[in-house]
């Protein structure tokens, strides 16, 4: 799903006084204006691997995997990693003078600890970045690289990142097909009609170790990935989002979303999965998400067990945060960690939440 953006990295990586990008509306300035980047239109027409790959000429970017996982000592665990790109112009450049910038996310939840590190980098020097030829997206040492011998680049992938006191080496792969959300891939995230190119790969199995302070352990599980791009993906008067991946175990999946305006209205969409990959996208209005329990976190009230309804597919159910303080307290900071599903489905997903 959408995330948060990169804008303020410019004061912090950018030198080049006519890169400096204009500082921005909506959550972490994803409503601001597209001036000069590309926008996305209906009907897109993907093209693999070359989409897999940096979208230069629109503003905003992200490869994000999240997954659940189980460990060989009976606990549960949940993974993140991103890697995300801003564009400062929508001019090309070499070296330096690369309008891209690049940040990195990591985190690693346990029952107990929620771990997170950041990464960030400039463009142009080799330091971030994504390539082909294996599809690799990196920054610094942190790396997701494809393994695929055949077929799709996406089918299957190695994984790695470190923080200061944990790391993780996964290896996935994908037991299904992409997806598509919205209409097919033009994904709609607002009345006004702001939009992204999105999609995903649901299917991953897992197994690989986890480093922590008490040593390492094996684990398996499932993960996902979500790839995203726009130029202007939020409106202005949208602060924030609740966004879920829900993997049941009959074998379906949601991808559901509600932005939160200022008006105290939301705008939700979501897409219903299932296991042979059939996508069918749910309209706005048609997904009920509630709050049930909130948490003090980070110094603030943070919900962290809801009550998600889809009266179209029998869906009502609860989740609950493995770990409530699963606070990713980066340069935009958000709650990003595992949940556990109870009700009418049983499973486990991912929650993330902005703008609180």
């Amino acid at each position: 799903m959408m995330i948060r953006m990169v804008i303020a990295l410019a004061s912090l990586l950018c030198s080049t006084p006519a890169l400096a990008p204009a500082f921005a509306q909506g959550f972490a300035g994803l409503g601001t204006q597209a001036d000069g980047f590309a926008v996305p239109e209906r009907e897109p027409d993907f093209q693999f691997p070359q989409d897999h790959l940096a979208h230069p000429e629109y503003r905003i970017e992200w490869w994000y995997l999240t997954a659940n996982l189980s460990g060989e000592d009976g606990r549960e665990y949940g993974v993140q990693w991103t890697l995300f790109r801003t564009a400062l112009a929508p001019q090309d450049g070499e070296g330096f003078a690369s309008p891209q910038l690049w940040m990195g996310h990591a985190g690693l939840t346990t029952p107990e600890r929620h771990f997170y590190a950041e990464r960030l980098a400039r463009g142009g020097v080799g330091q971030a970045g994504v390539e082909g030829d294996p599809f690799t997206a990196y920054i610094d040492e942190w790396e997701m690289r494809s393994t695929a011998s055949a077929g799709d680049a996406l089918d299957a992938l190695s994984l790695y990142a470190r923080g200061d006191a944990f790391s993780y080496r996964l290896d996935l792969e994908a037991q299904g097909p992409l997806v598509f959300h919205g209409e097919d891939g033009f994904s709609v995230k607002s009345a006004a009609g702001q939009a992204s190119y999105y999609y995903s790969q649901p299917f991953y199995q897992v197994e690989g170790v986890l480093e922590l302070a008490g040593g390492p352990v094996a684990v398996t599980g499932n993960a996902w990935l979500d790839r995203e791009w726009s130029s202007q993906p939020l409106s202005e008067d949208q602060r924030g989002w609740d966004w879920v991946s829900l993997g049941f175990d009959d074998g379906d999946k949601l991808m559901a979303f509600q932005l939160r305006q200022e008006d105290g209205s939301v705008y939700t969409s979501a897409s219903w999965i299932e296991p042979d990959g059939t996508l069918t996208a749910v309209p706005d209005g048609a997904l009920e998400m509630t709050p049930l329990q909130t948490a003090e976190v980070a110094g603030r009230d943070i919900p962290t067990r809801w009550r998600i309804v889809l009266a179209d597919r029998d869906l009502d159910v609860e989740i609950a945060a493995l770990n409530d303080q699963s606070w990713m307290a980066t340069r935009f900071s958000y709650w990003e960690g595992p949940v556990a599903i109870t009700g009418s489905h049983a499973g486990r997903g991912y929650l993330e939440m902005t703008g609180y």
